[in-house]
C-alpha cells in the first residue's frame, strides 16, 4: 500500500477528460453477488471468494466490486485493498468503494491519496466519489482541501447534485464556516431531508441553535418530507444545547409518533436532552425504557446525574453498567470522575482513576486528570492538584481547561503563588485569556492585594481583553427570553421586573440577607464586573420575569452562559422558600435545583 501523499498536493493540478477507459465486461452469476451481499462473517466471505475464483470470475469487475464491499462491511480493509490492487479493470465503483472504506475507518488521508491515483487512470468521479472525498475533508476539518474539492465539483458538473451539496454543507459546518454552508443550502433547487438535516447540524455545531430551531420550524411548516431519525437526533441535540425543554418535548412526541423511540441513538439523545434541560426524572424514564442500553446511553445518564449533583446515582449507574459487562469508554470516566468531584467523593475518585487502565483498559488523558485536579482543589488539597497539573501533558483546550481548573481552586483557597503560574500558563495557550486575567485579579483581591488587582484590570483594558458578559435565558410557552446583566431596556416588563426584585430583596433582608458588596465582585470569576449591577445579574432578571409570567407551582428553568455566583445562589435559595417555588438553573458547570431554601449542590460547586 502506498503511503498517503501530502493532502495539499493531491489537488494541485486535477482536471478530468471527458473520455475514459471502459471496464472489461464479464458475465457474472447472480448467486455469487447475492451470497456476497448476505455474508455475515469472514469465513463465508472467504468461501464465496474462493468459489468466484474457481468459476473464472476473478477478472469480472462487477463481481470483484461486490467482494471488495463485502470485505469492507466486515472491517477487513486490508483484504479489500489487496483485491483492489489485483483487479485488471477498475471502474468508478471500485475506486469509490475503497475510498469510502478508508473514510469509514478514520483514515481520510488515504482516501484522498486514492483519489489522486484514480485521476491518473482517467476514470471519472461520480457524485458518490465527491461525497466521499468531502466527507474525508469533514473528518480532517480541512477547509483548504474542501474548497479545492468544491471547485472540482463545479468543474465536473455536480454543483447542483443533491448528494454532493448535502456533503458540502456538512463539511463547511464542521470547518466552522456556516455562512458558506448556508450559501450552498440556499442555492439548491431541490432539497430533501438529508440536506435540511445537514444545515440544521451545521447551525447546531457552530453555537447557532436558535437558527437551527427556526430551520426546523420552517421544514415542518413546509411539510417537505418526513423527518428521519438523523434529523430527529439533530433536533433533540439542538434542544439540549439550548436547554429548550418545549422543543425537546415536541420532538419527543414526533419520535414516538413515527416509531423511532426504539432506536438507541435517539433514546440516548433524549436522555441527554432531558438531563441538560434539568429534568432528571424524565431522563431516567427514557433510559429505563431502552431494552438493552449500550455504553452510550449509560454514559449520558452518568454525565447528566453528575451535573445534577447526584454523585451517588452516577456511581450506581457505573456499577450497574460494569455488572452487565458493558465496557466503559473515556467519556464514561469523565462523567463518573466529575460526579466524584462535584459530590466530594475524593477517595472513590482516586480509586477509579488508578483502576482505569489496568482494570478497564482505558488510558487516562488530560480530561481525566483535570477532573482529579478539580476534585482535589475543591477540598483544599491545592498542592497535590498543582503537582498533578505540572505532570500532565496537555495541549490546546485541554491545557487551558486544566490550568483554569487549578486557577479557580487557587483563587478559592487564596494561593496567589499557584494562581500566578496557572494564569501564566493559560495566557501562553492563548485560550480563555479573559477568564485567566479576571480570576487572577479576584485572587489578588481576596488576598487583600488591591493594588495588583486594579493593575491587572487596567492591563486588561490596555491589551483589549474583555470578560464575557453574563447572559441568561428562560423559555416560556415555546418562546425564549434572553437577559443580559444589568439591562432590562429591551423588556416591556422592565419596570415590573425591577419593582418585584426590590420587594423580594426586602423580604430576603428580613431573613438576614446582605446584598452583593464590592468585595464580592472580585471573589467569583463569573460575576459581572461592576458593583452597581451585582443585584441585577442576568439570572436574577430571568427569575423575576419567570415569576411574573408563569402560574404558581410551575418550575422555573433558567440557562446561564457563565458560572452562577455566590450572591445569586444565595438569592435563589431564599426566594425559592419565600415564594414556595422550585427553580432549576443550568450554568456552565452544572445544575442547581432550588427548593424550600436549599440547593441540590449543597453549596458545593
Amino acid at each position: 500500500m502506498k503511503q498517503p501523499l501530502n493532502p495539499n498536493s493531491v489537488f494541485s493540478s486535477c482536471s478530468f477528460s471527458r473520455h475514459h477507459k471502459l471496464s472489461r465486461f464479464h458475465f457474472h452469476e447472480p448467486r455469487f453477488v447475492e451470497k456476497l451481499q448476505n455474508c455475515k462473517d469472514l469465513a463465508s466471505a472467504t468461501s464465496t471468494h474462493s468459489n468466484v475464483v474457481k468459476s473464472g470470475l476473478s477478472d469480472d469487475t462487477f463481481t470483484t466490486n461486490h467482494l471488495i464491499n463485502c470485505y469492507l462491511r466486515l472491517f477487513r480493509i486490508d483484504r479489500a485493498h489487496k483485491l483492489f490492487d489485483e483487479m485488471p479493470h477498475r471502474n468508478v465503483v471500485s475506486w469509490t468503494s475503497l475510498m469510502a472504506g478508508y473514510v469509514n475507518q478514520g483514515q481520510p488521508n488515504i482516501a484522498l491519496c486514492l483519489f489522486h491515483q484514480m485521476h491518473g487512470t482517467l476514470v471519472l468521479p461520480n457524485e458518490f466519489t465527491f461525497a466521499t472525498l468531502i466527507n474525508a475533508c469533514s473528518i480532517l476539518a480541512s477547509l483548504e482541501i474542501g474548497r479545492k474539492i468544491h471547485a472540482l465539483v463545479q468543474v465536473s458538473g455536480f454543483g447542483s447534485n443533491l448528494v454532493v451539496c448535502s456533503s458540502l454543507i456538512d463539511m463547511y459546518g464542521k470547518c466552522n464556516h456556516v455562512d458558506e454552508a448556508q450559501l450552498i443550502f440556499d442555492s439548491m433547487c431541490v432539497s430533501n431531508v438529508v440536506s435540511w438535516t445537514s444545515m440544521i447540524t451545521a447551525y447546531s455545531q457552530n453555537a447557532q441553535g436558535h437558527r437551527a430551531l427556526q430551520l426546523i420550524k420552517e421544514f415542518n411548516h413546509l411539510r417537505l418530507d418526513r423527518p428521519n431519525h438523523f434529523m430527529l437526533c439533530s433536533t433533540v441535540s439542538v434542544s439540549a444545547s439550548l436547554g429548550s425543554l418545549g422543543s425537546g418535548k415536541i420532538t419527543h412526541g414526533v419520535v414516538v409518533r413515527l416509531g423511532y423511540d426504539g432506536r438507541e441513538e435517539i433514546a440516548s439523545a433524549l436522555v441527554d436532552m432531558y438531563a441538560k434541560c434539568g429534568c432528571a426524572s424524565y431522563s431516567d424514564k427514557v433510559f429505563r425504557r431502552i431494552p438493552n442500553p449500550s455504553v452510550i446511553p449509560y454514559t449520558s445518564m452518568i454525565v447528566g446525574a453528575a451535573k445534577y449533583g447526584l454523585g451517588t446515582l452516577s456511581l450506581q449507574l457505573f456499577e450497574e453498567m460494569i455488572d452487565k459487562r458493558i465496557k466503559p469508554n473515556d467519556i464514561t470516566f469523565v462523567g463518573v470522575l466529575n460526579a466524584c468531584s462535584h459530590s466530594g467523593m475524593i477517595e472513590k475518585g482516586l480509586q477509579l482513576l488508578n483502576s482505569m487502565n489496568g482494570k478497564y483498559g482505558v488510558m487516562p488523558n488530560a480530561k481525566h486528570y483535570t477532573c482529579i485536579a478539580d476534585m482535589l482543589g475543591r477540598v483544599g488539597r491545592i498542592e497535590e492538584a498543582y503537582q498533578l497539573a505540572k505532570s500532565v501533558k496537555a495541549e490546546g483546550d485541554d491545557c487551558a481547561i486544566l490550568w483554569s481548573t487549578l486557577l479557580s481552586a487557587s483563587r478559592l483557597h487564596g494561593r496567589v503563588d499557584i494562581a500566578l503560574e496557572a494564569s501564566s500558563r493559560i495566557i501562553e495557550s492563548n485560550l480563555q485569556v479573559a477568564n485567566a486575567y479576571v480570576t487572577l485579579s479576584n485572587t489578588y483581591a481576596l488576598a487583600g492585594d488591591w493594588e495588583n488587582a486594579h493593575k491587572l484590570r487596567s492591563k486588561m483594558k490596555h491589551v483589549g481583553v474583555h470578560k464575557e458578559p453574563g447572559c441568561s435565558w428562560i423559555e416560556i410557552k415555546a418562546s425564549t427570553y434572553v437577559f443580559n446583566a444589568g439591562d432590562v431596556s429591551n423588556c416591556t416588563q422592565g419596570r415590573e421586573i425591577l419593582s418585584l426584585l426590590r420587594q423580594l430583596e426586602d423580604r430576603m433582608k428580613e431573613r438576614g440577607y446582605v446584598g452583593g458588596t464590592a468585595g464580592l465582585v472580585f471573589v467569583d470569576v463569573e460575576e459581572e464586573a461592576r458593583e452597581e449591577i451585582v443585584s441585577l445579574h442576568s439570572e436574577k432578571l430571568a427569575l423575576v420575569f419567570g415569576l411574573i409570567n408563569t402560574p404558581k407551582g410551575v418550575t422555573i428553568r433558567i440557562m446561564k452562559n457563565l458560572r452562577m455566583c455566590r450572591d445569586c445562589h444565595q438569592t435563589f435559595k431564599l426566594i425559592s422558600d419565600i415564594v414556595e417555588r422550585e427553580f432549576i438553573v443550568r450554568d456552565v458547570n452544572r445544575f442547581h435545583h432550588f427548593k424550600n431554601g436549599l440547593c441540590t449542590c449543597r453549596d458545593f460547586w
